[in-house]
């Protein structure tokens, strides 16, 4: 979802995406003098539906694919599989919505439909909820990398265990990556390396599913007496589950943990922003065209999470961390195939962190000072204030679940419930579908229920977080 997110856009027809000369671009492009709106007609688009799957499937997929075998761990493999189906179903009936808006108004962006409908504070609420997400992802990259790239040097002196040298250390690992990649990455005015990020993070991440499903079949269960690094983790699951079989499949199982789900699976479905521009480069657009490129693509991604939270639970089952990449190195540290899956993940999620600040500091400008030309102290000092801010929330944020809770339980619902159904009763005008017909009473219903949704799983997290109960793979 998040690995990759402006794949679509690009510098024709005044689009304001990351290829935009600078960033006093108009976020939200305002009306001519002739007050003529731009319609998706007025654009002829040039991208294939292949690659348009492609591009939207890109959107989708991000570092939310690790918490899921997780997420099965502590719900069953059937509450899984009917969770997972759900939001899968409600995705694609959210990005219906916003086409259904979209084609109204002909408007090309996610903020712009904020705008269209409730005008300033429409747009500032879209940008905010948007820059919130983001900063999430971000968060949860460089969690990735706090928590793998010391193992990736371990691996590399031979090292099976964490001598506790300075270079060990993944919070200084973070500040180091942060200052001589991130930043300077971050700083440019234009991100001329975006096309090949996207191809590359979706890359890896299907080399990451085919190395899962492959070491199903190696890893023994029980593990062997040698694996003792996952006996605190054992112990949790014996503690929260009752049950000294780790080798059980669960079909339905409830516990502590179990409020994180949801919120991860919001949080691994989230491309909202992204389906209007890539419906704006679409060839021979039209709203069903996009519709079956937005169902194509949510339903690869289905299945490409569904096969990796089984064979990731289905080889630790109880044991299985928040963080699945990181489950592994606790069986053997020193393997070959790990050691790839990793440098794959972290190449692609370090490449990716300049790819999300990029929104984030364009709508920050756009909402605090429109009006101001581009500066470079300016453009410098928020990437700077951006990155110390994420580097601040990855090393006092005990674990990974806690970031794919948070932000699944906040921005998640709000870009996929709530936003959607209330755009679209703002939006679609009351001639054509009264306030009480069907289409209508099901954005409402629907908004509705990511606000429920939003204000459980927030009251669960919070309660989890003040009871201080135990922490299926929480610690790293």
């Amino acid at each position: 979802m998040e690995l990759q997110k402006m794949n679509g856009h690009s510098k024709s027809d005044g689009f304001d995406g990351l290829d935009a000369p600078d960033e006093q671009q108009e976020f939200l492009p305002h009306k001519s003098g002739a007050k003529k709106e731009s319609h998706f007609t007025d654009f002829k688009g040039k991208t294939s539906f292949g690659m348009s799957v492609f591009n939207l499937s890109n959107a989708i997929m991000g570092s939310g694919i690790l918490g899921l075998a997780f997420a099965m761990s502590n719900t069953g493999i059937i509450l899984f599989v009917i969770l997972l189906v759900l939001i899968t179903i409600l995705s694609a009936y959210s990005i219906h919505l916003l086409l259904k808006s979209a084609g109204v108004v002909g408007i090309r962006a996610y903020e712009q439909l904020g705008n269209r409908a409730f005008g300033t504070p429409g747009k500032i609420v879209a940008a905010c909820v948007i820059t919130m997400h983001n900063i999430g992802a971000m968060s949860s990259y460089l969690f990735i990398v706090k928590s793998e790239l010391p193992l990736v040097i371990q691996a590399f002196l031979g090292q099976t265990e964490n001598t506790g040298e300075w270079f060990l250390n993944g919070n200084y690992l973070i500040i180091i990556v942060s200052i001589f990649i991130i930043l300077p990455l971050a700083i440019m005015k234009q991100l001329g390396y975006l096309g090949y990020t996207s191809g590359f993070s979706l890359s890896c991440m299907v080399f990451f599913l085919i190395s899962v499903i492959y070491k199903k079949f190696k890893i023994p269960c029980p593990l062997d007496d040698t694996h003792h690094n996952l006996t605190f983790i054992m112990q949790d699951y014996h503690a929260m589950n009752g049950t000294d079989d780790l080798c059980e499949v669960k079909l339905v199982t409830v516990n502590s943990q179990t409020v994180y789900t949801i919120p991860i699976m919001a949080f691994a479905f989230v491309c909202h922003p992204e389906v209007l521009p890539i419906y704006t480069e679409l060839r021979d657009a039209t709203k069903k065209r996009m519709q079956n490129v937005a169902n194509i693509s949510v339903l690869a991604m289905f299945l490409m999470y569904l096969l990796t939270a089984i064979f990731g639970y289905l080889t630790f089952f109880g044991a299985v961390e928040s963080e699945l990449l990181h489950t592994y190195s606790r069986v053997d540290p020193l393997d070959v195939l790990t050691l790839c899956v990793r440098l794959a993940v972290l190449v692609a999620v370090t490449l990716t962190v300049p790819v999300v600040l990029f929104p984030i500091r364009r709508a920050l400008i756009q909402i605090v000072c429109p009006d101001k030309p581009f500066h470079w102290f300016r453009h410098i000092g928020i990437a700077i204030c951006l990155i110390f801010f994420v580097n601040l929330l990855v090393i006092f944020v005990p674990s990974i679940r806690d970031i794919f809770g948070l932000i699944g339980a906040t921005s998640a619902p709000s870009l996929i419930f709530i936003l959607p159904g209330i755009f679209y009763l703002r939006i679609v005008p009351v001639d054509q579908e009264p306030l009480l017909s069907r289409p209508k009473i099901q954005a409402a219903c629907f908004a509705a229920l990511g606000f429920l949704f939003m204000v459980m799983s927030l009251s669960f997290i919070i309660t989890d977080w003040v009871t201080g109960e135990s922490r299926s793979g929480g610690g790293h």
